[in-house]
């Protein structure tokens, strides 16, 4: 997937220099003159950055922002700003941008940010990537199976396990059998840190004490 900065500027002169400052890096990007332009444009599809300034006509950068964030967007947001909207920028920051730089920039330091903001955009989709993994193998677990699992993720041994849910040691080993093979792992720890990692259910998550409990 190719990963572009996507300029959000209504001055054209600033989208001419950024524009051409991202070609001499050889990062690819493309242009937008008002924050409405790129809503017409935008999917989900859309992997890099965004280069926001955060003054424009009828809809600002920082309502690009919010809205982008409220629709889901996850891309990395780097704000460009005028001497008096650091405080603005700032407050940014706290929103979950990835930073703010100040006009005019330091070509060389803009072009790096921009680097890393790809490089966090495509950990974020490789993470995104292994969350869907695990779901859809959680997804394929029987209702027995999950609650095998959620004992083994507590730390609890086979032989509690088979007392709370009123069954012998010898099904509890097959259904944790089971589930480590649908799951891709050998090993409760291995469980707890795959799903620990990619799920956002705490009633998954293992408060340590998973490697002892095959007995």
């Amino acid at each position: 997937m190719t990963q572009f900065a996507y300029i959000v500027d209504d001055d054209e002169a600033i989208r001419d220099s950024l524009g051409w400052l991202m070609q001499s890096r050889g990062i690819p990007c493309k242009t937008f003159a008002s924050a409405e332009a790129f809503l017409e444009a935008w999917d989900a599809s859309f992997a890099g950055c965004i280069l926001l300034d955060i003054r424009m006509g009828e809809m600002s950068g920082n309502e690009l922002f919010d809205y982008l964030i409220e629709r889901g967007c996850r891309l990395p947001v780097i704000f460009l700003t005028g001497h008096g909207e650091v405080p603005l920028a700032v407050s940014t920051l706290k929103n979950g941008a990835f930073d703010f730089v100040e006009k005019p920039c330091n070509d060389n330091l803009l072009a790096d940010r921009v680097l890393e903001a790809f490089n966090l955009d495509d950990e974020r989709r490789k993470a995104a990537a292994q969350a869907s993994l695990v779901k859809g193998r959680l997804a394929r677990l029987t209702p027995r199976e999950k609650l095998v699992m959620e004992r083994i993720l507590a730390g609890k041994l086979n032989k509690v396990i088979a007392y709370e849910l009123n069954i012998g040691m010898r099904t509890v080993e097959v259904h944790r059998a089971s589930l480590f093979q649908k799951m891709g792992v050998r090993t409760a720890v291995e469980l707890a840190r795959v799903v620990m990692s990619s799920s956002d259910d705490p009633s998954l998550e293992s408060p340590g004490g998973a490697e002892n409990n095959s007995r």
